[in-house]
């Protein structure tokens, strides 16, 4: 009866996926599978504005690593999952981003914004519990999904780098977030 009841409990601790992080109640898994790639979890952080806090972001890749510009240049599958910790109007989020955007993007801002306008136009307005996907695929592009918004496709790595330089670029748009998803934290 007792070496039952453990193998029991042994089956079900293992059938339960491991979770590698716990970031303001949000629980990251140690990796995500996409387009035949197991990506590790890099990091996570947590996204506040003023006292509110608004996101937690974790970061999956294929080969993790501390420096952001090595990841922003590399050619590998890359995940940010964004867990929405209160409302967003559409609005609020592509002002947040496109100001990442301008500071990262430098002289290349104009020639990405045909690409950054397509991706606006694929964020919604997210509610608590919400989440946005941004998942860049080699030779396929940058990919944005959530439960409310259409799924789209932003060609190019070029948009890939500056949208991955708004988490851990150079200027992100919070430092601490960015420690977090560099594995800093």
């Amino acid at each position: 009866m007792k070496v039952t009841l453990t193998t029991v409990v042994l089956s079900l601790m293992l059938a339960v996926p491991a979770f590698a992080k716990d970031v303001a109640g949000v629980k990251y898994p140690e990796t995500a599978t996409v387009a035949g790639k197991e990506l590790k979890l890099n990091g996570v952080g947590l996204r506040s504005k003023l006292v509110f806090k608004v996101y937690t972001a974790g970061l999956y890749l294929e080969t993790p690593s501390k420096d952001g510009a090595a990841i922003i240049s590399s050619d590998q599958v890359k995940r940010v999952r964004m867990y929405m910790l209160r409302d967003l109007d559409k609005k609020t989020i592509v002002e947040a981003i496109g100001d990442g955007f301008k500071k990262n993007a430098g002289a290349k801002l104009a020639e990405l914004q045909p690409k950054l306008d397509t991706f606006n136009a694929a964020i919604p307005d997210v509610k608590k519990g919400d989440e946005l996907i941004l998942t860049y695929v080699p030779g396929q592009g940058t990919q944005v999904s959530s439960k409310t918004g259409k799924e789209i496709s932003v060609e190019g790595k070029d948009f890939s780098d500056a949208l991955f330089s708004v988490f851990v670029g150079k200027n992100p748009v919070d430092g601490s977030l960015r420690d977090g998803m560099l594995g800093k934290d």
